[in-house]
Protein backbone atom coordinates (compact mmCIF):
# COMPACT_ATOMS: atom_id res chain seq x y z
CA UNK A 1 0.00 0.00 0.00
CA UNK A 2 1.15 3.52 -0.71
CA UNK A 3 1.93 5.58 2.31
CA UNK A 4 0.77 9.45 1.65
CA UNK A 5 2.81 12.53 2.80
CA UNK A 6 2.40 15.87 2.61
CA UNK A 7 3.95 19.30 2.64
CA UNK A 8 3.07 22.70 2.78
CA UNK A 9 5.06 26.02 2.19
CA UNK A 10 6.24 28.63 4.73
CA UNK A 11 6.58 30.95 2.44
CA UNK A 12 2.56 31.31 2.53
CA UNK A 13 2.21 30.19 5.51
CA UNK A 14 3.55 31.26 8.67
CA UNK A 15 4.84 28.93 11.51
CA UNK A 16 1.45 28.33 13.22
CA UNK A 17 -0.07 27.52 9.76
CA UNK A 18 2.75 25.00 8.88
CA UNK A 19 2.55 23.37 12.85
CA UNK A 20 -1.14 23.24 13.00
CA UNK A 21 -0.79 21.26 9.06
CA UNK A 22 1.72 19.31 10.82
CA UNK A 23 -0.20 18.09 13.88
CA UNK A 24 -3.67 17.88 11.77
CA UNK A 25 -1.55 15.04 9.66
CA UNK A 26 -0.29 13.36 12.09
CA UNK A 27 -3.68 13.23 13.63
CA UNK A 28 -5.15 11.71 10.36
CA UNK A 29 -2.35 9.10 9.71
CA UNK A 30 -0.77 10.69 6.84
CA UNK A 31 3.08 9.32 6.79
CA UNK A 32 5.36 11.48 7.06
CA UNK A 33 5.49 15.62 6.74
CA UNK A 34 8.01 17.00 4.90
CA UNK A 35 9.34 20.82 4.61
CA UNK A 36 11.10 22.39 1.29
CA UNK A 37 14.66 23.52 1.25
CA UNK A 38 14.70 27.25 0.18
CA UNK A 39 16.71 30.55 1.51
CA UNK A 40 13.75 32.96 0.82
CA UNK A 41 9.94 33.10 -0.28
CA UNK A 42 10.32 34.29 -3.47
CA UNK A 43 11.23 30.80 -5.67
CA UNK A 44 7.73 29.55 -4.01
CA UNK A 45 5.82 33.03 -4.51
CA UNK A 46 6.08 33.88 -1.00
CA UNK A 47 7.74 37.02 1.28
CA UNK A 48 9.22 34.92 3.68
CA UNK A 49 10.82 31.67 4.60
CA UNK A 50 11.72 29.38 7.10
CA UNK A 51 15.49 27.86 7.29
CA UNK A 52 14.42 24.12 6.59
CA UNK A 53 16.49 22.28 9.11
CA UNK A 54 15.73 25.03 12.33
CA UNK A 55 11.52 24.28 10.84
CA UNK A 56 12.28 20.37 11.37
CA UNK A 57 13.47 20.94 15.42
CA UNK A 58 10.21 22.83 15.92
CA UNK A 59 8.56 20.07 14.08
CA UNK A 60 10.39 17.44 16.04
CA UNK A 61 8.77 19.35 19.49
CA UNK A 62 5.56 19.93 17.90
CA UNK A 63 4.63 16.78 16.73
CA UNK A 64 4.91 13.19 18.48
CA UNK A 65 4.71 10.68 15.84
CA UNK A 66 4.69 11.80 12.17
CA UNK A 67 7.52 10.99 10.80
CA UNK A 68 9.98 14.38 9.03
CA UNK A 69 11.44 14.66 5.71
CA UNK A 70 12.91 17.44 3.35
CA UNK A 71 11.68 17.00 -0.10
CA UNK A 72 14.23 17.88 -1.31
CA UNK A 73 17.03 18.96 0.56
CA UNK A 74 19.58 21.71 -1.94
CA UNK A 75 22.75 19.71 -1.65
CA UNK A 76 24.61 22.80 -2.48
CA UNK A 77 23.28 25.07 0.38
CA UNK A 78 25.51 23.77 3.16
CA UNK A 79 28.12 21.90 3.16
CA UNK A 80 28.24 18.06 2.60
CA UNK A 81 29.00 17.42 6.56
CA UNK A 82 26.63 20.28 7.95
CA UNK A 83 23.80 18.41 5.78
CA UNK A 84 24.04 14.94 7.35
CA UNK A 85 24.91 15.98 10.80
CA UNK A 86 21.64 18.13 10.92
CA UNK A 87 19.46 15.56 8.89
CA UNK A 88 21.03 13.12 12.08
CA UNK A 89 20.29 15.84 14.90
CA UNK A 90 16.61 15.93 13.12
CA UNK A 91 16.65 11.91 13.68
CA UNK A 92 17.87 11.89 17.12
CA UNK A 93 15.80 14.97 18.41
CA UNK A 94 12.39 13.26 16.93
CA UNK A 95 13.79 10.12 17.94
CA UNK A 96 11.22 9.04 14.79
CA UNK A 97 12.43 8.18 10.79
CA UNK A 98 14.11 10.86 8.62
CA UNK A 99 13.86 11.18 5.32
CA UNK A 100 16.60 13.32 4.07
CA UNK A 101 15.62 13.98 0.63
CA UNK A 102 18.34 15.73 -1.63
CA UNK A 103 18.47 17.33 -5.03
CA UNK A 104 21.32 18.19 -7.21
CA UNK A 105 20.61 22.02 -7.01
CA UNK A 106 19.64 24.19 -10.07
CA UNK A 107 21.66 25.55 -13.27
CA UNK A 108 23.20 29.28 -12.27
CA UNK A 109 20.59 30.79 -15.20
CA UNK A 110 17.55 28.50 -13.22
CA UNK A 111 15.18 30.84 -11.63
CA UNK A 112 15.18 28.69 -8.76
CA UNK A 113 19.02 30.06 -8.61
CA UNK A 114 17.94 32.99 -7.68
CA UNK A 115 18.32 32.82 -4.10
CA UNK A 116 21.36 31.79 -4.17
CA UNK A 117 22.46 34.80 -6.34
CA UNK A 118 20.82 37.50 -4.19
CA UNK A 119 23.09 35.58 -1.06
CA UNK A 120 26.84 35.79 -3.36
CA UNK A 121 26.50 32.12 -2.74
CA UNK A 122 28.39 29.48 -5.50
CA UNK A 123 26.16 28.01 -8.07
CA UNK A 124 27.42 25.01 -9.66
CA UNK A 125 27.45 25.69 -13.48
CA UNK A 126 28.23 21.64 -14.31
CA UNK A 127 25.74 19.32 -13.97
CA UNK A 128 27.85 16.65 -13.54
CA UNK A 129 29.44 18.66 -10.73
CA UNK A 130 26.15 19.29 -9.09
CA UNK A 131 25.15 15.70 -9.66
CA UNK A 132 28.38 14.31 -7.70
CA UNK A 133 28.02 16.21 -4.53
CA UNK A 134 24.69 14.12 -4.45
CA UNK A 135 27.05 10.79 -4.27
CA UNK A 136 29.40 12.90 -1.82
CA UNK A 137 26.31 13.39 0.13
CA UNK A 138 25.65 9.83 0.00
CA UNK A 139 28.81 8.77 0.65
CA UNK A 140 29.70 11.20 3.71
CA UNK A 141 26.33 9.73 5.64
CA UNK A 142 27.14 6.22 4.72
CA UNK A 143 30.56 6.49 6.01
CA UNK A 144 29.13 8.50 9.39
CA UNK A 145 26.07 6.83 10.02
CA UNK A 146 27.29 3.69 11.12
CA UNK A 147 28.35 2.02 14.33
CA UNK A 148 31.66 0.73 13.42
CA UNK A 149 32.70 3.90 11.54
CA UNK A 150 36.42 5.58 11.56
CA UNK A 151 37.49 7.26 14.36
CA UNK A 152 37.49 10.44 13.26
CA UNK A 153 33.90 10.05 13.04
CA UNK A 154 33.20 8.81 16.05
CA UNK A 155 32.20 11.73 17.48
CA UNK A 156 29.97 12.60 14.70
CA UNK A 157 25.70 12.20 15.81
CA UNK A 158 24.50 8.72 14.99
CA UNK A 159 21.04 8.32 14.29
CA UNK A 160 18.78 5.95 14.93
CA UNK A 161 16.85 5.38 13.12
CA UNK A 162 19.08 5.59 10.10
CA UNK A 163 17.12 8.41 8.36
CA UNK A 164 16.97 6.77 4.54
CA UNK A 165 17.97 9.25 1.69
CA UNK A 166 15.48 9.71 -1.23
CA UNK A 167 17.18 11.32 -4.12
CA UNK A 168 15.43 13.81 -6.24
CA UNK A 169 16.03 12.93 -9.65
CA UNK A 170 16.24 15.21 -13.19
CA UNK A 171 18.18 12.81 -15.26
CA UNK A 172 18.85 8.96 -16.02
CA UNK A 173 22.20 9.88 -14.37
CA UNK A 174 20.99 10.72 -11.22
CA UNK A 175 18.44 8.09 -11.89
CA UNK A 176 21.18 5.77 -11.43
CA UNK A 177 23.23 6.98 -8.63
CA UNK A 178 19.83 6.85 -6.75
CA UNK A 179 19.36 3.39 -7.84
CA UNK A 180 22.84 2.07 -7.13
CA UNK A 181 23.95 3.69 -3.85
CA UNK A 182 20.77 6.06 -2.29
CA UNK A 183 17.19 4.42 -0.10
CA UNK A 184 15.37 5.86 -2.70
CA UNK A 185 14.23 7.85 -5.57
CA UNK A 186 11.85 11.13 -5.77
CA UNK A 187 9.94 11.75 -9.38
CA UNK A 188 8.20 14.00 -9.91
CA UNK A 189 5.22 12.66 -11.48
CA UNK A 190 4.00 14.79 -14.28
CA UNK A 191 7.26 14.64 -15.33
CA UNK A 192 7.28 13.44 -19.16
CA UNK A 193 10.31 11.46 -18.40
CA UNK A 194 9.18 9.88 -15.24
CA UNK A 195 8.68 6.78 -16.49
CA UNK A 196 12.63 6.46 -17.73
CA UNK A 197 13.91 7.95 -14.42
CA UNK A 198 12.07 4.45 -12.28
CA UNK A 199 13.40 2.25 -15.27
CA UNK A 200 17.09 3.35 -14.44
CA UNK A 201 16.62 3.38 -11.07
CA UNK A 202 15.00 0.16 -11.02
CA UNK A 203 17.67 -1.30 -12.81
CA UNK A 204 20.38 -0.02 -11.35
CA UNK A 205 19.01 -1.16 -7.35
CA UNK A 206 18.46 -4.49 -8.60
CA UNK A 207 16.44 -6.81 -5.69
CA UNK A 208 17.79 -4.74 -3.11
CA UNK A 209 15.20 -2.74 -0.93
CA UNK A 210 14.67 0.74 -2.35
CA UNK A 211 11.65 3.04 -1.78
CA UNK A 212 10.31 4.94 -4.80
CA UNK A 213 8.25 8.06 -3.97
CA UNK A 214 6.06 10.50 -6.45
CA UNK A 215 5.35 13.95 -5.89
CA UNK A 216 2.75 15.98 -6.99
CA UNK A 217 0.72 19.00 -6.12
CA UNK A 218 -2.11 18.41 -3.45
CA UNK A 219 -5.11 17.09 -4.78
CA UNK A 220 -7.65 15.71 -2.61
CA UNK A 221 -8.87 13.29 -4.63
CA UNK A 222 -5.68 11.50 -4.83
CA UNK A 223 -6.09 9.97 -1.48
CA UNK A 224 -8.68 7.58 -2.40
CA UNK A 225 -6.39 4.80 -4.13
CA UNK A 226 -9.06 3.84 -6.88
CA UNK A 227 -8.10 7.10 -8.23
CA UNK A 228 -6.27 6.56 -11.58
CA UNK A 229 -3.51 8.27 -10.89
CA UNK A 230 -3.11 6.23 -7.82
CA UNK A 231 -3.86 2.96 -9.76
CA UNK A 232 -1.01 4.48 -12.12
CA UNK A 233 1.69 4.81 -8.98
CA UNK A 234 0.54 1.39 -8.13
CA UNK A 235 1.19 -0.37 -11.49
CA UNK A 236 4.87 1.42 -10.91
CA UNK A 237 5.23 0.29 -7.63
CA UNK A 238 5.31 3.69 -5.79
CA UNK A 239 5.88 3.21 -2.03
CA UNK A 240 5.13 7.13 -0.86
CA UNK A 241 3.11 9.67 -2.49
CA UNK A 242 4.06 12.97 -1.54
CA UNK A 243 1.43 15.82 -2.03
CA UNK A 244 2.65 18.90 -1.67
CA UNK A 245 0.34 22.27 -1.25
CA UNK A 246 2.20 25.23 -2.57
CA UNK A 247 -0.37 28.11 -1.73
CA UNK A 248 -2.35 28.58 1.92
CA UNK A 249 -2.79 25.11 4.42
CA UNK A 250 -5.16 22.62 2.69
CA UNK A 251 -8.02 21.72 4.87
CA UNK A 252 -6.90 17.57 5.05
CA UNK A 253 -9.10 14.95 6.25
CA UNK A 254 -9.57 13.37 9.38
CA UNK A 255 -8.32 9.99 8.41
CA UNK A 256 -6.28 8.78 5.58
Amino acid sequence: MTVVDVQVSPAVNDWAAVRDVALAAEAAGFGAFHVFDHLAGLPLGGDSMIESFSLLGALAEATTTIELGTMVANVWNRQIGTLITAAASIAHLSGRQFHLGVGAGAAPTSRWANEQHAVGHRVEPDMVERQRRVQDVIDLAAASWTRDRSDHLSTFPLPSPTPSIIVGVNSIALSRVAGRCADGINVQWNRPRRDDYLAAANEAAGDRPFIRTAYHPYDPALLDEEHPTRVAMTERRIDRLVLAEFGTSPQLPANV
